[in-house]
Parts: structure tokens; C-alpha cells; sequence
């Protein structure tokens, strides 16, 4: 079997080191938990592949030391997002991603988001604040419509918990085709005719050229004004001010945002003072053990690696997954 060099670039290295160790003990493996100092040690270790996980924003990334290194030959995203890497050469690099390790707990993220209006939960903790007593109601979910923009693990894994909760599923994917819990599959170019139908939309896409701004003004425009947006994807994959303006106008119900344009949001931006709005600091991922569930899915991609069969989840960096 191959031996290479293997970089570990995570905050929680230890853990993860002990990981690999169980089933890699003879391979030399490093550790790096900061981005400052992974493009010495890739130059240093001359490692052939390297776990990275982005835990400190995209500005600062390291990319160029995992691109241009000529030692490099894999790069295991830690995570399913691999804008912060494209483009690269697939001709001489490899990425593969860990595509599903937080799916079930981003389906249920966006679950949450629903039911969190449906219920009138704003409402019913205004109500609280004041300390008033008031006649409220409830709304169903089963028996909605639910739009799921990208059918990949994530979009998957939402679509089989809003069947559980018999609602009706529209999926959209690039290449159409039949999809486990989706009444409805349909392609990209179909979502001008798909707006209107859906009481809930959300957004499971990666950040690529073909995707950024799909949500856009003609979006919010053919939405039911009783409509509300989930996003766990990427910023730049609703258009903000489109967005923004379709909440101060109650053109929708609201959003649930999980991620943004700029993170972490600024304190002044407009998001925080919106009442139709849930904000949360691009967590719907992240739970106890996720980091080192990945770091297990990529111990297990190095023995295919050293092997030399194909890896799992190799990502086209023009499909962006």
C-alpha cells in the first residue's frame, strides 16, 4: 500500500489524530490547527494529502498552499462546501468532499425553520415578552408544498422528513431524475414555474457560478406572500437585497438564515432588526462529533487511497460537487 504523508488541518486535532491513527499507524501524520501555518508545513512535510477543515471563515483560507503545492495530490475537504478551493486542475489534484456527514442534521434544521412559522412562534414569544394572554392558533404542515432547490445528500435527507410529515416534495436538481421521497423532480430551468407553488423553499445548493443569485427578484416576486425561505447553503445563493426587500415588505412570511454574503453578519446589518427573520451563525451543521465523524469518512477514503481504488466523493470543481 501507498504511504504518504498525511496533514491534518483542523481546530480539534488531537481527536482527530487518534482517529486516523487506529487504522494509519504507520503513515507520518501531522497536525496543523491554525491557517497561518499550514503552507510552511505542506512545504516542510512535502505531505501528499491533506483533511482540511475550514473552522476560520473563508477570507483567510490557505488556499493557494493546498492548489499550487506540488507535493499534493488529495485535498479531503472536511465539510460538503468546496467553494473556498475552486477552481483547481482535476487533472492533478483531487478533492473529495464529506457530503452527507451533517445532512440528517441540516434536514432537521430546516425542519425546524418551518415549523418554527407555521406554529407562530415570533408571535407567541412577542406575546410573552409583554406578558400577554392572547387567542392564537396554529398551522399544519402535512399537506404543504415543499421546493427543494438541490437534491444531494443534504436535499435528500430534507425531502424524506417532509414526506414523514406528509407534505408534498418538489425537488430541482441539474440532471433531473428520480429521487426517494420527491413526488416531483425537475431541472434548473423549471424554477421560474416552480415559485408560486411552494409554502416552503429550500435552498441546498453549493456556491457556483450556475447558482449564485438564483433566488433573485423574480423569485420573491412569483413567491406566495405566505411563503418562507431556508437556507443552508451558501451566501450569494439568494440574492440579499432581493431577499431583504421581500421581508421589510412581508412580500413572503419570513426566512430562516443560516448563512450570508458576509460572516460573521455585521452588527448593523439590516437581518437583526427584521421580526420575520431567524438568524443563525452558520451552524446548521454543526454538532457534537461532526468534525471527527468526517475525519472517520476520510480514514476511510485513505485505505481506498492507499489501496489505489477510487476515491469516494471526488468533487467536479465545474459542477461544484
Amino acid at each position: 500500500m501507498k504511504s504518504p504523508v498525511v496533514i491534518l488541518h483542523t481546530d480539534n486535532p488531537e481527536p482527530a489524530h487518534a482517529i486516523l491513527h487506529r487504522e494509519h499507524g504507520d503513515l507520518e501524520i501531522h497536525t496543523c490547527d491554525t491557517y497561518e501555518g499550514l503552507p510552511d508545513l505542506v512545504t516542510q512535510t512535502k505531505a501528499e494529502v491533506i483533511f482540511s477543515v475550514r473552522f476560520n471563515g473563508t477570507p483567510t483560507f490557505p488556499r493557494q498552499a493546498l492548489i499550487d503545492a506540488p507535493s499534493v495530490k488529495w485535498v479531503s475537504v472536511g465539510g460538503s462546501g468546496i467553494d473556498h478551493l475552486i477552481p483547481w486542475n482535476p487533472g492533478e489534484l483531487d478533492v473529495t468532499n464529506a457530503a452527507g456527514v451533517a445532512a440528517d442534521m441540516m434536514a432537521q434544521y430546516a425542519l425546524g425553520g418551518m415549523l418554527h412559522f407555521s406554529l407562530g412562534l415570533p408571535c407567541f414569544q412577542a406575546a410573552q415578552a409583554r406578558r400577554e394572554w392572547i387567542s392564537g392558533k396554529v398551522e399544519p404542515i402535512d399537506g404543504k408544498t415543499v421546493l427543494i432547490i438541490g437534491l444531494g445528500k443534504t436535499g435528500e435527507a430534507v425531502a424524506a422528513r417532509c414526506k414523514a410529515m406528509e407534505m408534498h416534495t418538489i425537488g430541482v436538481r441539474a440532471r433531473p431524475k428520480a429521487t426517494p421521497n420527491v413526488d416531483r423532480v425537475c431541472g434548473m430551468e423549471d424554477l421560474s414555474s416552480l415559485w408560486g407553488q411552494a409554502d416552503f423553499i429550500v435552498t441546498c445548493v453549493p456556491l457556483l457560478d450556475s447558482t449564485r443569485g438564483i433566488v433573485g427578484p423574480d423569485a420573491f416576486e412569483a413567491m406566495k406572500d405566505t411563503a418562507v425561505i431556508i437556507d443552508v447553503s451558501r451566501g450569494g445563493v439568494i440574492d440579499e437585497t432581493s431577499l431583504i426587500n421581500a421581508l421589510e415588505n412581508k412580500r413572503i412570511r419570513g426566512a430562516a438564515l443560516d448563512v450570508f454574503m458576509t460572516e460573521p453578519l455585521p452588527s448593523d446589518h439590516i437581518s437583526w432588526g427584521l421580526d420575520n427573520v431567524i438568524i443563525t451563525p452558520h451552524c446548521s451543521s454543526v454538532y457534537d462529533g461532526w468534525d471527527l465523524k468526517s475525519v472517520e469518512m476520510f480514514s476511510e477514503n485513505l485505505m481506498r487511497y492507499r489501496k489505489g481504488e477510487a476515491l469516494n466523493n471526488i468533487v467536479n470543481p465545474e459542477r461544484g460537487y
